[in-house]
């Protein structure tokens, strides 16, 4: 399948003429769901769940549908029936042609006197894992782990010991918005030479086949 690199945590994969957008948020591009067979949302923080995003690609493509779990779903699911699918930890579905496992329940701590919010994974194909906000092992091989690199939750050893972890074929990095250019330098240095896989970057609009 193809895998084209969107801004911050969104990706597009695209196979047989299918595509599949996976978190199109607030940081994305503001085109990022449109012409989407199937969208799938890992959870409600708005740089990962842009409702308006959400709504222009549903409505852009009527046959598109949306897998979400239930904070997202609740807020779509009535305006498109039949359209807005609610899933979980376990589940498995099939979206727009892609083979798709759910992995994950919980949004990785931010601090511990803030609540902890639902948040799912998605293993795609069997083989590409866009953990969302969290950095859950799905226990099955990895091909192509989508990395979320940098955020206001996590630090670098946490990264570096979650590609030690999974074992990917290789590590991208998502999750980036809030990393300076300046400063990239030094995660690519940390996690190529600690991380225990081949990993790399790619820029907004850039694809690879995977």
């Amino acid at each position: 399948m193809k895998l084209t690199k969107k801004l911050h945590s969104c990706v597009q994969l695209e196979k047989d003429g299918r595509v599949l957008v996976i978190d199109p948020g607030a940081f994305s591009e503001p085109d990022a769901g449109l012409g989407a067979d199937a969208l799938l949302v890992t959870h409600e923080h708005p740089d990962h769940f842009d409702e308006g995003r959400l709504r222009a690609a549903l409505d852009a493509r009527p046959g598109a549908e949306l897998w979400t779990l239930r904070s997202v779903a609740d807020r779509l699911a009535g305006a498109y029936p039949g359209r807005v699918h609610t899933v979980g930890h376990g589940d498995t579905f099939t979206a727009a042609g892609f083979e798709v496992q759910v992995h994950g329940e919980l949004h990785a701590v931010i601090h511990p006197d803030l609540p902890r919010i639902t948040n799912v994974g998605y293993l795609v194909e069997g083989s590409l894992f866009h953990p969302g906000d969290a950095l859950t092992v799905p226990g099955t091989p990895v091909e192509t782990l989508m990395l979320p690199v940098h955020a206001p939750w996590s630090k670098i050893s946490e990264v570096i010991d979650y590609v030690r972890e999974v074992k990917p074929g290789v590590a991208i990095d998502i999750h980036d918005a809030y990393l300076s250019d300046i400063a990239r330098p030094v995660y690519d240095s940390a996690l190529a030479g600690l991380g225990g896989a081949p990993h790399t970057r790619m820029t907004a609009g850039e694809s690879a086949t995977r």
